[in-house]
């Protein structure tokens, strides 16, 4: 592990030791590595050098309006080899809350998210994108004798 010393203010120390323990960090070495991680990620994503990402999409919609529950279900259909996993909550009477878990292109991924926020009356849309590296694994044989090929998913930074 590489060390580096950096040196702050009294008053920006204090603040974010503050900050720090409301986070819930243990100390400042693992405060600041996050926020080396979160400034990379930023980074690649905004240079384009992150081809591929997981994802998590989070989003408020009224059930009532109509049909764009069914609007956003087809959305998803039409995306299949990008949702991995969909979490439907009922917040109330009318609101729901829906949590998709993504993997693909980058760019696609986006795309995505971006036309189903984009709907009317889809509120609170808020997109999670973390770059990775994406490893083929060929040739794992089960106990029930032949091979499986599955993807490796690894983060970026």
């Amino acid at each position: 592990m590489e060390r580096f010393t950096i040196s702050l203010s009294e008053s920006l120390a204090h603040d974010f030791d503050d900050l720090i323990r409301k986070k819930g960090y243990q100390n400042r070495s693992e405060a600041v590595r996050d926020m080396v991680r979160d400034l990379l990620k930023s980074d690649r994503l905004e240079r384009h050098e992150a081809p591929y990402c997981v994802a998590a999409l989070s989003y408020v919609y009224n059930h009532h309006a109509r049909d764009l529950a069914e609007r956003l279900t087809n959305l998803q259909h039409e995306h299949h080899h990008l949702v991995l996993s969909a979490m439907h909550v009922h917040l109330d009477h009318d609101n729901c809350l829906e949590n998709l878990m993504l993997r693909g292109a980058t760019e696609e991924v986006a795309r995505f998210a971006n036309a189903l926020m984009a709907e009317p009356q889809v509120r609170h849309g808020r997109l999670n994108l973390v770059p990775v590296e994406l490893e083929v694994a060929h040739g794992q044989t089960h106990a029930h004798d032949h091979q499986h090929h599955h993807v490796h998913t690894r983060p970026r930074t």
